[in-house]
Formats: structure tokens, sequence, C-alpha cells
């Protein structure tokens, strides 16, 4: 089997401060493949890196690649060997193959089941193509990771569930209104959770962001991020008319959107669908609010609870597309097992054809150079067809591989036991 190897440092593994001093642009990327396509013990390379991961998949010829990879690392990112290899995983061969395929299918992830790591893995895949480092084994390798990732979000539910607070909420949204791209937000302070939540609308082609903060400055700031529209505090309520979902997270000690507000809003906008997400400790929104009519509320505990739910069931999930990553792994390992198959039968065959031919030629040449040419041609026929028959059987033994054995021990001993290293360094 041939030596692929797998070396990086993860979420897992590294801090971000760590994995920032260790990643890769794509402009970086390409340089870096550029240099290390001449090393001599690495014939293929590619280079994934993401916040959350480096990693350099490669396929090497000789012994020593992987000191030398840290070396360039350590040279190329101006950071000490110390500093992180005690956080670098390596792994050969299975091993290697099974990790890309985890990775690629987003079981390895921060967030299980996330679907940007397969765009990004195929975004590595073109940068290793355009510099040639890519080629019959990693293009195979990488193809065969991008189908196992399709069949792992096709036939699981791994990506169907949202896990993180701001994810559910929008995902709630998103089953209340079916379309949100003509849907108006409002963005009521300015938390993290809020803003990821955000980020989560816009993925949704939300038709418009409004902001407002206690400080204007802020909101303004803030609605510049999202091309959005700054409003003042005092307007939030009057705004309840014409949106459609309210996100809120201002930390203030009391309700800033009460029940009576929504009450009066809803019947100025003839009681189309309102919807509050909650992010704040203490609650921002009046849980009153739930009992109107047309009127949804969703705090903290409420996605806490959708979360927690998901999670579980993306664990079960989890268990299945481990399965196909298992299942995919053992095929792509009998495709390279057939790989080194096919030399080694070629081998064969040329030698067995070489030693026939040279002691037929050398027999009619001396002890049978009377007989006329057809029966010269006529023995030259008989000693291929005797060399084809004696290495019939031990051809077929190597090509009707078996999942119960070591193939790669019946090669060994077949190349040893008739000296077909030797002879492919002659």
């Amino acid at each position: 089997m041939p030596n692929i190897i797998l070396i990086g440092i993860n979420h897992k593994t590294a801090p971000v401060a760590l994995r920032e001093k260790l990643s890769f642009s794509e402009e970086e990327t390409l340089a870096a493949l550029e240099i290390l396509k001449q090393h001599p013990g690495i014939k293929e390379i590619l280079i994934f890196s993401t916040c959350n991961r480096t990693e350099i998949l490669y396929v090497a010829t000789r012994s020593g690649t992987v000191d030398a990879l840290i070396t360039f690392l350590s040279g190329c990112k101006q950071v000490s060997p110390s500093e992180f290899v005690p956080a670098l995983y390596i792994l050969r061969k299975d091993e290697a193959i099974r990790h890309l395929f985890r990775v690629a299918s987003s079981l390895d992830s921060m967030m299980v089941g996330e679907p940007q790591i397969l765009g990004q893995i195929k975004q590595a895949y073109r940068m290793a193509v355009k510099a040639g480092t890519s080629r019959v084994l990693l293009n195979r390798m990488m193809h065969k990771s991008f189908s196992v990732a399709k069949k792992v979000r096709k036939e699981t539910g791994i990506g169907d569930n949202a896990v993180s607070i701001s994810y559910a909420a929008i995902e709630l949204a998103n089953k209340i209104f079916s379309d949100l791209s003509t849907k108006t937000v409002m963005l009521l302070g300015a938390g993290e959770m809020a803003e990821l939540a955000v980020d989560h609308l816009i993925s949704h082609d939300v038709k418009q962001i409004r902001v407002s903060n206690r400080t204007f400055e802020n909101a303004v700031s803030l609605a510049e991020r999202f091309n959005g529209q700054a409003l003042g505090f005092e307007e939030r309520v009057d705004a309840l008319t014409d949106v459609d979902i309210i996100i809120s997270s201002t930390g203030a000690a009391e309700y800033v959107i009460t029940a009576d507000q929504v009450r009066k809003a809803m019947k100025k906008r003839k009681y189309r669908t309102l919807f509050f997400i909650d992010i704040a400790v203490p609650r921002d929104i009046d849980p009153k609010i739930n009992e109107l009519s047309n009127v949804y509320v969703y705090d903290i505990d409420d996605l806490k609870t959708v979360v927690s739910s998901n999670i579980q069931q993306r664990e079960q999930e989890t268990v299945k597309a481990e399965r196909f990553v298992s299942e995919a792994v053992i095929k792509f390992r009998q495709w390279l097992d057939n790989l080194a198959i096919v030399p080694t039968i070629k081998a064969l065959n040329d030698k067995m054809t070489a030693i026939v031919d040279m002691e037929c030629d050398k027999t009619l040449s001396s002890h049978l150079s009377h007989l006329p040419e057809p029966d010269k041609d006529a023995l030259r026929r008989m000693t291929q067809a005797i060399a084809s028959r004696v290495m019939h059987d031990p051809i077929m033994f190597l090509k009707h591989t078996g999942g119960h054995r070591d193939d790669s021990l019946y090669l060994n001993v077949a190349r040893q036991l008739f000296n077909l290293d030797m002879l492919e360094n002659q």
C-alpha cells in the first residue's frame, strides 16, 4: 500500500492562538505547494487550512518526510517546532484516509454536521490540482472523500438539526415563515449571539436588517456591517409595526418590549405574524407576549432545549455516518491494493517472458539452428504457452483478493519470491 501520510493540528489539539500561527492563506498554500513538490520524498501533496485546522496530506516515497515537513512549517511560519509539535497528529495509511473522509463528512468539525467544510476541502483540492501536486492517488482519494461526504449528507440527518443557539433560532424562524427572503429583522442590542444569528439570517437572504441600540453610534457601526439600517433605541416600539423578526440581546434589567406595546403594534400590522428571539439574560421580551395571537416568543431556555434535543438526534445519525466512512475506507484500500497488484503482475509476466525468450533463443541458435523458421516460431509459441500456464495460478491468486486476508503481505512475498524488486533496480 502506498505510504499515505497526514500531519496536522486542529481545534482538538491546539488553541486558536497556535492554529493562527500555522494557518495558510490561498496564496501561501500555492507557494508552499510549489516548494514542497520539489522534495524528492514527496510524490503528491495537498494543504488544507481553515480557522479550525491546518493539515498536510501527502504520498511519501521515502522515510524522513515528516521531519522535513516539520522543519518546513517551522521555517515558513517562523514558529519553533517545540511550540507546535506537541499538538501535531501524524496519521498513516488507513488512519490518514479515514481522517480525511471524516473531515469531509463534517464528523471531525467543531460543530458536527456543519456544511461549510466540504467546500473548503474542495478548494484545497483545486489548489493542489493547480499546483500540479495532486495526481492519481490524491485525485482518487479526494473524489472519494467528496462522494462519502455527499452520502453522509444525503442518507443521514447529521446536518438537519441546529446545534447552536443562534442557528437554532433562525431555523425556528425559517420554519415559521417558510421564506425569509421577504422578511425584515430588527436587532435589539449588539450581543455576540445576536450577531451570529444575523449571520445566519443573511445566509437565508433575509430582506432587510435594522439595528436598534441604546448607543446610536454602535447601532450605526453594526448596521454598516450587515448593510442594514440604524434606529434610535426609542424607535424600537414604532418599528414593531413593519418588522417580522426581532432578535434581542440588550442585557437590560427590565423588559425592553412589553405585551401592551406588541398588542398595539399587532393591530396596526393587521395581525401579521411577529417572531421574537430573546437571547438576553435576564430576558428582554415580556413572556406574556406569547399569549397574543400570531406572536411567537422564544427565549434562550427554549432554544437550549431545541439544541439539546438536536445534539442527541445528531449523535444517533453520527453512528450511521461513521459506518459509511468505514465502508469508504475499505473500498479505497481495495482500490489501492489493486493498484499495487497491476505492476506486480506486469513485472511477473515481463520477467517470465524475458527468461523464456532468452533461453529459447539460446537453444535455437546453438542446438536447433538447423530447424526451419516456421518450426522455430512454433517452439517459441510453445515455450511462451508453458510460461503462461505456469504463471496463471500465481497471477489469479494475486488478482482475486479477499476481505479476510492481508493482500499487501502476499504482494510483498510474490515480489521477493520472484526477485521482482531486484529486477526493477537493475
